[in-house]
């Protein structure tokens, strides 16, 4: 863990929850490691939905749907987003969960590999107001260009899990050797959103790590 566990337990003691779906949801997907948003992380993005009011949310891994449906909480009612996932069983089961909540119809689910439906919304010039980041870390550099082209100036992209608990602040020697690839990719890709020439970057050491960008103006 990369922050104090004292703190972030406070913290969590302090949420108010999101109703007995999403409570029943993220019991059963921690239960079974289902990768999912930590709740001071989930926090942190709703807080930023709530400011931003986006019109068009792009989402990358799916998983079972419980953060798609955290954000319908507290996104516009005439938000839609727009969700990518390419395994199967999540796929079904994310698909039951967006029955389940009433929101298929500001939900699309996209079956598939993330890298071919991104190179189809920049084909069609699709534009995100926000892109939540949460898939394969290690592709998050090959996407990003991608990603840039999907937003609009103002738009913003949250990256989660971008600390691999705290190893992304290690040589590349104190890590797991089966980890150093992904390890190195993360790095590139911290040092490309802090760079950037169009994105304003502030990387959040809370969970497990969140980065969020914003693409400027000029």
């Amino acid at each position: 863990m990369i922050v104090n566990e004292r703190i972030t337990g406070y913290i969590r003691s302090l949420d108010q929850g999101d109703g007995p779906l999403c409570g029943e949801i993220e019991k059963k997907a921690r239960a079974e490691d289902v990768p999912i948003i930590r709740r001071e992380t989930a926090a942190l993005l709703k807080a930023i939905i709530a400011g931003k009011q986006p019109k068009k949310i792009l989402e990358v891994g799916t998983a079972v749907g419980y953060s798609a449906l955290l954000m319908c909480r507290v996104m516009p009612e005439d938000c839609h987003i727009t969700t990518i996932e390419k395994y199967a069983p999540r796929i079904a089961e994310a698909r039951k969960n967006f029955q389940k909540a009433g929101e298929e119809g500001r939900i699309t689910l996209l079956e598939g590999d993330a890298t071919d439906w991104l190179t189809s919304l920049c084909r069609d010039n699709a534009q995100f107001d926000l892109i939540f980041m949460d898939a394969a870390k290690g592709q998050y550099l090959h996407w990003l260009p991608m990603i840039l082209d999907l937003l609009p100036a103002g738009g913003i992209l949250f990256s989660d899990n971008v600390f691999q608990e705290g190893d992304i602040a290690q040589s590349r020697f104190a890590v797991e050797r089966r980890d150093r690839t992904i390890h190195k990719r993360m790095r590139e890709y911290l040092y490309e959103l802090t760079h950037h020439s169009r994105l304003q970057t502030s990387l959040i050491p809370i969970g497990d790590g969140a980065a969020l960008s914003v693409k400027k103006y000029s």
